[in-house]
């Protein structure tokens, strides 16, 4: 019998693509749409692997982390995103997230994630390459943002910018390294 995955994503098209080249490589995916789809998939039958996209209406991606993570501790985790940013690459790994990717990412990339997290860290004399500006203040404002609870008007009035001006950077992808 093949190794179930859970693919949890709002978009029905991607879930269902990212579904079938997961049953390609031999596994089982088992599809949900929201968190409380995924909870109802979990209590049914937990699985070993799931993969769970950060951005979804209702409860986010994170909250369903922390519940896998508390209910299923067994169930490795890969976070998903287009919306990518360290301060909440760090809040999934710190619920629980085994792995954290950016869209787009192809099947073998989420696979490639599982077994990444389980491989040892980078040796210390890696040469650290330094983000862009651009990026840094991408990244700091999604830090901001997380700290603010996804409040724009809060997060804006932190940064001292005006809410539009906000949310027209956050409309944006983030910048290349």
């Amino acid at each position: 019998m093949s190794e179930a995955i859970l693919i949890v994503d709002d978009d029905g098209v991607f879930r269902r693509r990212l579904g079938r080249a997961m049953a390609a490589r031999g596994l089982a995916p088992r599809l949900a749409a929201s968190y409380d789809e995924a909870l109802a998939l979990l209590a049914e039958a937990p699985v070993p692997k799931a993969i769970v996209d950060l951005r979804m209406p209702g409860r986010s991606g994170l909250e369903l982390v922390e519940a896998i993570a508390a209910r299923w501790p067994a169930t490795e985790v890969v976070v998903l995103t287009g919306y990518g940013s360290i301060a909440t690459a760090v809040a999934a790994v710190r619920l629980g997230a085994l792995n954290y990717l950016t869209k787009p990412a192809d099947a073998d990339d989420v696979l490639a994630a599982f077994e990444k997290a389980e491989a040892p860290p980078l040796a210390p004399t890696d040469e650290y390459q330094a983000p862009s500006l651009a990026r840094a203040e991408w990244e700091h404002i999604n830090r901001v943002l997380a700290d603010c609870g996804g409040n724009i008007s809060e997060a804006a009035r932190r940064l001292g910018l005006h809410r539009r001006s906000l949310q027209r950077k956050l409309q944006k992808y983030p910048p290349a390294d």
